[in-house]
């Protein structure tokens, strides 16, 4: 099966970046993951991640900047989701990438491992 390749631009490329520099940090991959089973508050993500209310609202805006997230308010709550499904998409690919790779290293280990003696 040939993959097919959409023709990028510098500016496509350059967006590109910037979606990967979004994902780049580990805080905003734990808010995406708390995020994929539903809607959270601030106050839940804060809790979740033991982390200060402002660390956590400052990376989810930069992920709602992004598209990534959407936030509702209901009163005086602001509730956030996951705006972009392709995330998930996104995120299997990467971790079915590094299982396989894992496996491949392991397998490598296995075969050049000679029994060590005492």
């Amino acid at each position: 099966m040939t993959e097919q390749h959409l023709p990028l631009s510098d500016c496509a490329l350059e967006l590109i970046a910037h979606r990967f520099k979004v994902l780049s940090d580990p805080t905003r991959l734990r808010l995406l993951r708390l995020l994929m089973d539903g809607e959270l508050s601030v106050n839940e993500l804060v809790s979740a991640l033991q982390a200060t209310q402002a660390n956590v609202s400052k990376h989810l805006g930069i992920l709602s900047d992004s598209g990534l997230i959407a936030r509702r308010k209901v009163g005086v709550t602001a509730l956030y989701r996951i705006a972009d499904p392709t995330i998930f998409t996104l995120c299997n690919i990467v971790c079915q990438s590094l299982l396989t790779r894992g496996e491949q290293t392991l397998q490598r280990l296995r075969s050049d491992d000679a029994p060590l003696e005492s």
